[in-house]
């Protein structure tokens, strides 16, 4: 077996350390707005998540089995969009989210630790959530405009489109309490 020389394992052992280099046309300025950007949206749409599971988990009343699907089926959406937008801010050379702690220091996305929520504050919450999650993709979707990412861009379209759903659904079940 040959051996590499001293010479060549620096060169392995520095390229190991390197940061992941991804191709892309993008400008360094355009990487770094975009997966800012994104990587907020990001915080934003797991800790969204976490708190729809979180209602769906402690759903109760009369209307429980009905809110407990629909926040189930929400919660699915919210966790499918986090492996695209992912890969998405890696396939334009940025990094992405690391941890439970990165996610909490970019996520806008208030959190709900009350031991106990009546329904409808439940489905009025997270509409409001909903609500202000599109108006924060359509934010990164400007990014992407000005810097001509048309890919991102058109994933923030099908994701403003689902949030604007989840927002309408909640938005009708709320109007009976007004």
């Amino acid at each position: 077996m040959k051996r590499n020389s001293p010479t060549k394992t620096s060169e392995l052992l520095q390229e190991r350390a390197a940061p992941l280099a991804t191709p892309t046309d993008l400008t360094r300025s355009a990487t770094k707005d975009i997966a800012g950007a994104m990587n907020a949206i990001l915080a934003d749409v797991f800790a969204l998540y976490l708190k729809t599971k979180n209602f769906h988990w402690h759903m109760s009343g009369p209307h429980f089995r009905d809110y407990h699907l629909l926040l189930d089926e929400h919660g699915d959406q919210l966790f499918a969009m986090t492996d695209p937008i992912a890969e998405r801010i890696r396939k334009i050379a940025g990094g992405t989210l690391k941890s439970i702690g990165h996610i909490s220091r970019l996520q806008r996305v208030l959190d709900n630790d009350a031991e106990y929520v009546e329904p409808l504050d439940m489905i009025a919450e997270l509409a409001e959530d909903n609500k202000t999650l599109a108006g924060r993709l359509r934010e990164a979707h400007n990014v992407c405009d000005e810097h001509r990412d048309v890919a991102t861009a058109s994933l923030i379209e099908v994701w403003i489109d689902e949030t604007e759903r989840r927002t309408w659904f909640l938005s009708e079940i709320k109007r009976g309490r007004q």
